[in-house]
């Protein structure tokens, strides 16, 4: 029909009509290569022109002819791209070392990378970026979330300026019954003062685990809890008798604004890696076995694991015990010259020119100092060395608590 007028309109027709009738083909590359060099060894058509076809140069055509005539069909698969010398890949003992070292902590490229430039292979100890080249190839760590930022780090200027502590969330036992973690961790240095197994979150356990910790490593000058049991009053009282037991050790309480457990953060994130590296393994048969597993682990913290928010230092290298011993008996409650000294009574009550205020049930018994301030009716209530309330006298109302300011220690 169309005579001599060869390539110009016949197969620009029959290509629209290829484009447009079969948009459904699923052509795999090893499927196109071998419908190529079938169609080219039959000689029906030039090669140029089936170049032009299937879209591919003649350079690449003429290689997948020349791999056919050699080996078949086998000569179409793909072929590994890897060289056959490598002189610059990381050595086998290495690998295996980066291998070990990820299944026995589940740590990445970079603390994996600081370890290994301690030990024996210190002299071939590959960079973080290649450490976490080899865990990828071996599938051993997922991909990297995207960053949102540039981080904020924030922390005390030395050691036990500030501890953080919190419960983390219950783990059951085998034998029956459910173990608590205390964890206790130091703000300046991520040293982990405590990780314990508690029975249960009273203010007893919590003490008495607290009173071990104390004696090893002293007092801190405050410590940073959230607004729960035992810790935290809740209503209007700014106490509890555990919080009265720090103060009068010297040891200021603070609390996380409530509904912001980033305040506490640096504990949320050491519970998140105790959960990560310890109890996602693990099961407990008894509060024994878990304070066995919890002291092996924390030395393994404390010790050997890299910190990244310590240049790849580890806790136990910054840290340095406190100088405030723990008294083994309560030191008495002294406020000096230029307070008003008023016990508490039943219903948390005092009496001040007149008034009947309240200062919270959980200092029933104790010696509270009230000190005016610089504006004239104006005075504040000190808990030893803690401001617990505002009291201003130039209110009228005469019902207690009414004429008082609630004092909490937020950070």
């Amino acid at each position: 029909m169309y005579g001599d007028i060869g390539y110009t309109f016949a197969d620009q027709h029959q290509q629209k009509l290829w484009r447009y009738a079969m948009p459904w083909r699923e052509a795999t590359p090893m499927s196109e290569r071998k419908e190529f060099v079938l169609l080219a060894t039959q000689g029906q058509r030039a090669v140029g022109e089936l170049c032009r076809r299937f879209g591919i140069s003649r350079k690449t055509a003429y290689k997948w002819l020349d791999r056919y005539r050699r080996a078949g069909d086998a000569g179409l698969q793909d072929r590994s791209r890897r060289p056959q010398r490598s002189p610059r890949r990381t050595a086998a003992a290495v690998e295996e070392a980066v291998i070990e070292l990820r299944h026995q902590y589940g740590w990445g490229g970079r603390k994996i990378s600081r370890i290994l430039r301690t030990g024996k292979l210190a002299a071939r100890a590959p960079a973080p970026s290649t450490v976490t080249g080899i865990l990828r190839r071996h599938g051993l760590i997922a991909p990297a979330p995207a960053h949102r930022g540039p981080w904020q780090r924030f922390e005390r200027s030395r050691p036990n300026e500030l501890w953080q502590m919190d419960f983390k969330g219950p783990v059951a036992l085998a034998g029956g019954g459910r173990c608590h973690p205390l964890t206790i961790l130091d703000d300046h240095s991520r040293f982990a003062v405590g990780v314990l197994a508690c029975r249960d979150q009273t203010r007893g356990t919590v003490t008495e685990a607290l009173e071990r910790v104390f004696r090893r490593y002293g007092l801190p000058e405050a410590l940073l809890t959230d607004n729960g049991p035992p810790w935290g009053a809740g209503g209007d009282d700014v106490l509890t008798r555990f919080g009265c037991w720090l103060l009068q050790l010297g040891v200021r309480l603070l609390h996380s604004r409530p509904y912001h457990p980033q305040t506490n953060g640096k504990n949320e994130r050491f519970n998140g890696t105790l959960q990560a590296e310890l109890l996602r393994y693990r099961v407990f048969g008894s509060m024994e076995d878990c304070q066995r597993g919890f002291n092996h682990w924390r030395d393994t913290y404390n010790l050997i694991r890299p910190h990244e928010a310590l240049d790849l230092d580890v806790p136990a290298a910054r840290y340095q015990v406190s100088t405030r011993r723990f008294p083994e008996t309560l030191p008495p409650i002294d406020y000096g010259a230029g307070y008003a000294t008023r016990k508490v009574q039943q219903g948390g009550r005092i009496h001040f020119h007149g008034r009947t205020l309240r200062v919270g049930k959980a200092l029933v018994g104790y010696p509270v100092g009230i000190r005016p301030t610089a504006v004239d009716g104006i005075y504040e209530i000190y808990f030893c060395h803690q401001r617990i309330q505002r009291i201003d006298l130039n209110h009228t109302d005469t019902r207690p608590s009414q004429s008082v300011t609630h004092v909490s220690a937020r950070v």
